[in-house]
């Protein structure tokens, strides 16, 4: 697994994902808690079919998805594939 080119970050990074370092980020909201925590239950279904795990953090109204791969070092095409795919459970 290669890592990806600042170039290939930014041009494929989904909407609303930002990148912090290197990690790739999304917060989600929601109208409340107990939805949120749904939600993080659901992309944890996915990225464990995906055997590619992210860090969640649920928030009051909120859950907060960091993307990188580790065992590369930083971005890869897994990461944005994954994160197109929690944005498909959204």
């Amino acid at each position: 697994m290669s890592l990806l080119s600042d170039t290939e970050i930014a041009d494929g990074l989904p909407a609303k994902w930002t990148r912090d370092d290197d990690e790739i980020v999304r917060e989600y909201t929601f109208d409340s808690y107990l939805d949120g925590v749904e939600f993080a239950g659901d992309i944890g279904e996915v990225a464990e079919e995906e055997f590619h795990h992210p860090e969640i953090i649920i928030g009051y109204k909120s859950v907060e998805v960091r993307l990188t791969s580790h065992e590369a070092g930083g971005i890869t095409k897994d990461d944005l594939r994954l994160a197109a795919l929690f944005d498909d459970e959204y």
